[in-house]
């Protein structure tokens, strides 16, 4: 992967301002998008755009291929002429500064049922021609989704493995009958997925024409109440009844004494080299038409994985096993030709890690937040970063950086004032300073960092399994003047086109 040093800001679309509870891919993105170029930021990192289920995670979605619904803009479907004024007169109070998933998913579904009827009712032409073009381009995994989904709802939302026997196993006669009964909600699902992939692609193309790359994620295991797991049963280890045999998690450790239980089910790698990893390629391929570098979540889990007892309740019964590596990333490469990859090689990194990920030349990530509990030779700290690695503040899983220093001891405090030579009083900049001047070619932090919020603004705590995902930014937060003090930084550091120069905000003698 060849890119030039640069910056960016990672913000997921849901944390987005907007009229309608939660960010969406509307009128607010593409000022996101202008803010960003203009502030000389060549990088936007999202999380996960796919389908969030129970916790509303997007690091557990019931799909690998499908675009999350709720981040349709309702303004661009009543520009499209998709709705009518009349469908939006009854948008609830929202909060304006969290999601509230409850009462966001009740309604946004709603609107988006009624642009499905006005589509039945009057479609124009380009979306009538649009959306069968759609569904033909995307059948291989979206006639699977969309009967997951609609069977998901049949069934109040239970997931598949509790569902009548030859459903659950796949049986060809259930299958059709039930895509015959259920044939209206299945192209109800299909319609969201048309209209999600439709908007996203536009602003895709908005911010490529602005100059502006988007960094995807793509987490290495997918959820186990999943059209990928039901679909592809063969691909994963599971009983005879669809529950897992085995369960991914991480040993373990300082930070953890029962380790981390994730519960998704683990790949049966051996199936996947006889079927050449094509699911896999199917994904990632999925995944490159809505991104342009894509950050591998666990990384080491392609060199080797913490594999748990299916009926464990924690995560400190289990032992490495070895996964394919660079079988698996050559398969890639003769299929992708290159690799637009960012390895999350956090946690636990052994040899073996290190050695596949500097085998294809991937920039691995430091965590600035790490450097200042371990001393003047800790590896998170800038003056040890190797020029191939993409350096954070912080990510989604941390404290934001002001919530981190508010949290720690006085001798980590201490120790990131003295390197900082700050009194800690704008630390969340302090940290932004150094990670933009460090030799990394890529530096990012959270829009947290940048408006200087504590950790009541915190995406994601890992193992609380609620009240994570929610945050959002207030209306008016990007504005001129943090954009200048953006500008500036990617000017005094290299990280922009030096064209761009710095605004001369220097007051004029008369």
């Amino acid at each position: 992967m060849k890119l030039k040093r640069s910056s960016g800001i990672i913000l997921h679309p849901t944390s987005l301002p907007g009229p309608y509870g939660i960010g969406d891919l509307g009128p607010d993105a593409y000022r996101w998008i202008d803010f960003l170029t203009d502030a000389g930021c060549a990088l936007w990192q999202v999380l996960p755009l796919g389908p969030t289920g129970y916790g509303d995670s997007p690091y557990q979605c019931f799909s690998a291929f499908a675009g999350n619904p709720l981040l349709i803009s309702p303004q661009m479907l009543l520009s499209e002429d998709l709705l009518h004024p009349n469908d939006l007169v009854d948008v609830p109070k929202f909060p304006v500064d969290y999601v509230d998933y409850g009462a966001v998913i009740d309604w946004k579904l709603g609107v988006l049922d009624r642009a499905y009827i006005r589509f039945q009712q009057s479609v124009p032409i380009d979306v009538q021609t649009g959306f069968a073009d759609f569904r033909t381009a995307e059948q291989d995994w979206l006639d699977d989704f969309t009967l997951f989904m609609a069977l998901k709802e049949a069934h109040g939302g239970a997931p598949w493995m509790s569902w009548e026997q030859e459903l659950r196993d796949r049986n060809p006669q259930a299958l059709l009958a039930a895509s015959q009964k259920l044939e209206v909600a299945i192209q109800r699902q299909a319609f969201r997925q048309f209209l999600f992939t439709r908007q996203w692609r536009e602003l895709r193309s908005y911010a490529r024409d602005k100059g502006l790359q988007i960094i995807g994620d793509v987490p290495i295991f997918v959820a186990h109440d999943s059209s990928d797991v039901w679909a592809n049963p063969d691909l994963f280890f599971l009983d005879k009844t669809g529950h897992p045999t085995v369960v991914a998690g991480v040993p373990p450790d300082y930070f953890s004494p029962t380790g981390q239980l994730w519960g998704n089910p683990l790949y049966r790698w051996d199936v996947h080299k006889d079927g050449n990893y094509k699911w896999w390629i199917d994904r990632i391929r999925a995944v490159l038409e809505m991104v342009d570098i894509i950050r591998l979540d666990h990384f080491r889990g392609f060199s080797g994985y913490w594999e748990i007892p299916g009926e464990s309740k924690t995560a400190e019964k289990g032992r490495w096993v070895p996964a394919p590596g660079m079988d698996f990333f050559e398969t890639l490469i003769d299929s992708l030709e290159e690799l637009p990859f960012i390895a999350e090689d956090l946690g636990v990194i052994t040899p073996d890690v290190v050695e596949l990920r500097a085998h294809y030349g991937l920039p691995g990530m430091r965590i600035l937040q790490f450097g200042f509990e371990g001393g003047p030779q800790d590896s998170f700290l800038p003056h040890n970063y190797p020029v191939n690695c993409v350096v954070y503040t912080g990510t989604h899983d941390n404290d934001t950086a002001r919530g981190w220093y508010e949290r720690v001891g006085q001798s980590s405090k201490k120790f990131c004032r003295d390197y900082l030579d700050s009194d800690g009083s704008n630390v969340a900049w302090d940290m932004i300073r150094a990670c933009w001047a460090s030799v990394a070619f890529l530096s990012l932090a959270p829009m947290q960092d940048f408006l200087d919020l504590g950790n009541e603004a915190r995406m994601n705590y890992p193992g609380n399994p609620s009240g994570n995902w929610t945050w959002r930014m207030q209306d008016g937060a990007f504005d001129s003047q943090l954009r200048k003090k953006i500008k500036e930084i990617n000017f005094l550091y290299s990280r922009t086109d030096p064209k761009m120069g710095v605004e001369d905000n220097t007051p004029k003698s008369t």
